[in-house]
C-alpha cells in the first residue's frame, strides 16, 4: 500500500469527521502532501470557527470512524447527477463546471461524498489509528487567489507506523531549533519589517556573510573567465516585450508609471544581458562569452507565500548568461557542473539534478525545444550524475537543469538552475560572425549556482544550526581577558589578529569570564581565546573551540596558523 494512498484516505476521513462534528460545513479540496494531508473547509456564519484546540476532538472522531470499517466506494456519474449531488457545496460545483469530461468520478466513505479521482484504500481497516496526527490550522484562499474566500485548512501528518511518526516529530523538533528566522534574530543577522514585506533588512553581521559568499563567487568565476556586469534595475516594458517576459512573467513583476511610460522593476537579469551582448558586433572568437552579475531583483510574490528568507520579494542571485555556439554547449555544461561541485562540496551539501522540459505555455519553435532538450539529456547522461525528469517544468524559453540540494536533516531544496535558451537571442536579433564571416545566432545558457542569496543563507543557517564555518562567521574570534589587568593584552592580540584578516572582538566588559564564554557559545563564535596571567607571561592564548570546548594553551602564532588553515580549506 502506497503511503500517498493512506494519506489521501486520511484526508477524506478527516472531512467525514468534520462533517459529523460541524453539520453544514462546506468543502474545498483535500489532497495528500509530503508527510501528510490537508483539507480546506468553509465554516458558514452560523458555525463556530474552529481553532487548534479543536484538533484533538477531530482526531478522536477520526479514530472512532476508522474503527468502524467504513468502505471507500468509487462511482462514475454524469455531470448533471454530480451537480445535484453537490448542490449544497459551492466549491465542488465550481470544480464540476470546469471539468472537460461528461462524467465525474466520486468516492463515498460513509456519509461523506467527495469529488475525487482516487486512489484510496478499500476500507478504513487499512488505515492506521496510532500513526497520524492533526498538526495545525491555517487560512488558505480558495484556489490560491486573494480574490476568493479565505477557507480554513486543517493539516495532518500520517505514516505507516508509529515509529515513523515519532521520527517525524523528532526531525520537526530539530527543524524548530534550526529555524533561520529565529537564528537571524538571535545572532543579529537580519530582520523583516511590515513596511517592506518580503524585503529583508541585513544587519552588519549578516552583511559579512552576504559579502563573503559574493566574494567567493567572484574569486571562483574570475578564474573561469566570467566578466561581471551591472545593469539597470528599472526598464521600460518594451524590453520585457522583446524578451517574452511581458507575456509570460508580467504577473510576477512590480510595475510603475512615470512620464506616461510603464516600467518594470527588474525581476530577472536575462533581458539586460541580451542588451549588453548586442551593443556591438561579435565574433566566434569571443565565444563562450560569460557575463556574471549579482544585482538585486524584485518579484511580486503574494503576501500569503512570503516566508523568512526562503520566499522573499527582493533578493540577489549569483546570475550569469553565457553566449556560445551549439557546438560548445556540452563542454560549457561540464564546466558549470564543476562549479556546482565546487560550491556545494565546501558546505558538505548533497545535491542532485532535475531536468525540466517544455512547459505548456512556452515560446519559440518546437524543433528548437526538442534540440535543446536532447542536448541536456545527453549532458546529464554523460555527467554520470543522479537526475530525475519533471515534465513541463522548464522555463518558458528553454529546458533547464535544476540543482536539488539536501540539508543536514534530509530536507530537499531547489536551489540553482542551468537553463538552455535558443529562443530569446532570436527575439533580440543577436548575432556573431563565424569563421567564414557568416552571421549566426548564439545560444544562451542562463545559470545561477547559489540561486537566491537570501534563500541560500537561510538554508545554510539551518544546515549548520547557526554555527557557520569559520570563513563565513561574522565574528570569528573573541578575546576574553580574565581580569582588568589582562585587558591591554587582549586588545593587543585582537589588533594582531585583525591585521591578519580575522574578524575579532576583545570582550573587555566588566563581566565574569563564565558569562562571556556562555554568551560566546550562544552567539556561535568559532573560537574563544581566554587570557590571564599565565597566558600573558608566555604570550600564549587558551583556546576554546566551538563544539569542542577547551582545547588547551598554545602560542598565538600557532593559533593564527590553525585559523588560517581552516579558512583556506574552502580554497
Amino acid at each position: 500500500m502506497k503511503i500517498e494512498t493512506i494519506r489521501h484516505s486520511l484526508a477524506h476521513i478527516m472531512a467525514l469527521a468534520v462533517q459529523e462534528l460541524y453539520p453544514g460545513v462546506k468543502f474545498g479540496i483535500g489532497p495528500a502532501i509530503e508527510n501528510g494531508f490537508y483539507y480546506d473547509f468553509d465554516f458558514p456564519g452560523e458555525l463556530t470557527p474552529i481553532s487548534k484546540d479543536d484538533l484533538p476532538k477531530i482526531e478522536k472522531k477520526m479514530r472512532d470512524l476508522i474503527k468502524q470499517d467504513i468502505k471507500f466506494e468509487k462511482e462514475i456519474i454524469s455531470k448533471t447527477e454530480a451537480k445535484k449531488l453537490f448542490k449544497a457545496q459551492p466549491y465542488k460545483l465550481e470544480l464540476i463546471e470546469e471539468l472537460p469530461e461528461k462524467t465525474v468520478s466520486i468516492y463515498k466513505s460513509g456519509d461523506f461524498v467527495d469529488l475525487c479521482r482516487g486512489l484510496h484504500v478499500k476500507s478504513t481497516r487499512e488505515l492506521p489509528t496510532d500513526s497520524f496526527k492533526l498538526t495545525k490550522i491555517a487560512g488558505a484562499y480558495w484556489r490560491g487567489s486573494e480574490k476568493n474566500p479565505m477557507l480554513t485548512r486543517i493539516y495532518g501528518v500520517g505514516f505507516k507506523t508509529k515509529k515513523e511518526l515519532a521520527n517525524y516529530f523528532k526531525i520537526m523538533e530539530e527543524t524548530e531549533k534550526r529555524d533561520h528566522r529565529k537564528l537571524g534574530r538571535k545572532l543579529e543577522l537580519f530582520f523583516l519589517h511590515e513596511t517592506a514585506p518580503g524585503m529583508p533588512y541585513w544587519l552588519p553581521k549578516g552583511v559579512v556573510i552576504y559579502n563573503e559568499l559574493i566574494n567567493f563567487w567572484r574569486e571562483e568565476h574570475k578564474k573561469r573567465g566570467y566578466q561581471e556586469i551591472v545593469t539597470p534595475l528599472l526598464n521600460k516594458k518594451e524590453l520585457y516585450e522583446t524578451s517574452g517576459h511581458w507575456e509570460h512573467y508580467r504577473e510576477e513583476m512590480f510595475l510603475i508609471k512615470a512620464e506616461q511610460e510603464t516600467y518594470g522593476i527588474k525581476a530577472m537579469n536575462c533581458p539586460n544581458a541580451m542588451i549588453v551582448y548586442g551593443r556591438k558586433p561579435r565574433s566566434y572568437k569571443e565565444l563562450p562569452l560569460r557575463f556574471g552579475d549579482t544585482d538585486t531583483i524584485h518579484r511580486f510574490e503574494r503576501s500569503g507565500t512570503l516566508f523568512g528568507l526562503f520566499r522573499v520579494r527582493a533578493f540577489r542571485q549569483d546570475d550569469a548568461h553565457i553566449f556560445l555556439t551549439e557546438q560548445q554547449i556540452k563542454n560549457e555544461y561540464k564546466n558549470i557542473f564543476e562549479i556546482v561541485e565546487r560550491f556545494y562540496s565546501i558546505f558538505n551539501l548533497e545535491y542532485s539534478f532535475r531536468l525540466g522540459t517544455r512547459p505548456e505555455k512556452s515560446m519559440g519553435e518546437i524543433k528548437l525545444w526538442n534540440k535543446a532538450e536532447r542536448a541536456l539529456k545527453e549532458v546529464l547522461e554523460e555527467s554520470g550524475k543522479k537526475y530525475t525528469i519533471l515534465e513541463g517544468d522548464g522555463a518558458f524559453y528553454g529546458p533547464k537543469i535544476d540543482i536539488l540540494m539536501k540539508d543536514s536533516i534530509g530536507r530537499e531544496w531547489q536551489m540553482g538552475s542551468i537553463q538552455l535558451d535558443f529562443q530569446i537571442p532570436r527575439r533580440f536579433n543577436l548575432k556573431y560572425a563565424d569563421a567564414k564571416g557568416k552571421k549566426k545566432i548564439p545560444v544562451v545558457i542562463h545559470r545561477v549556482i547559489y540561486g537566491s542569496l537570501e534563500r541560500f543563507i537561510g538554508i545554510l543557517l539551518e544546515h549548520y544550526g547557526g554555527a557557520l564555518p569559520l570563513w563565513l562567521s561574522p565574528e570569528q574570534v573573541w578575546i576574553i581577558p580574565v581580569g582588568s589587568s589582562h585587558r591591554k593584552y587582549a586588545e593587543e592580540i585582537a589588533e594582531k589578529l585583525r591585521n591578519e584578516g580575522l574578524r575579532v572582538e576583545a570582550k573587555t566588559e566588566a563581566e565574569t569570564v563564565s558569562k562571556k564564554i556562555r554568551e560566546g557559545e550562544i552567539q556561535k563564535i568559532p573560537y574563544l581565546l581566554v587570557v590571564g596571567d599565565k597566558e600573558m607571561k608566555k604570550k600564549n592564548v587558551r583556546v576554546r573551540e566551538r563544539g569542542k570546548g577547551d582545547i588547551g594553551e598554545i602560542k598565538l602564532t600557532k593559533f593564527l596558523e590553525k585559523a588560517k588553515m581552516e579558512i583556506e580549506k574552502k580554497k
